[in-house]
């Protein structure tokens, strides 16, 4: 088993220092962090714990699960690696070659790509070989 925990359904109002201090009862706490909303500042409502050892991990799973806090039961257990998502895509032009809206991909409004090395041939011109 690892050390570090995972603790969810937190309060709004929990932060780090209060995350700390309640896991402290159960050993050395290495770290404690709340997840907060980039934009807003806001908790996201769970956050990690890394316990000094296994041992202590194990203590606070068993003495902070389901407990109250806040009003609210804590679901602790121990954290799993970050699942790897899925690649984004979308946003301004919405990964199409011709750009999609707002001015038609690289070159401007008539969706036509323009290279940086200069005009090169239209696909209407016959002359030349």
């Amino acid at each position: 088993m690892g050390n570090k925990l995972y603790v969810g359904n937190l309060p709004y109002s929990v932060r780090d220092g209060d995350l700390e201090q309640a896991f402290s009862a159960y050993g050395q706490v290495a770290s404690a962090k709340v997840m907060m909303e980039r934009d807003t500042g806001r908790s996201k409502g769970f956050g990690f714990v890394e316990m000094g050892s296994d041992a202590e991990a194990q203590a606070a799973i068993s003495g902070m699960n389901g407990r109250s806090m806040g009003g609210r039961n804590l679901v602790v257990n121990e954290a799993r690696p970050m699942e790897p998502r899925p690649a984004r895509t979308g946003g301004f032009g919405g990964g199409r070659r011709d750009g999609g809206g707002y001015g038609g991909g690289y070159g401007g409004g008539d969706g036509q790509f323009r290279s940086p090395y200069g005009a090169g041939r239209r696909r209407d011109d016959r002359g030349g070989y």
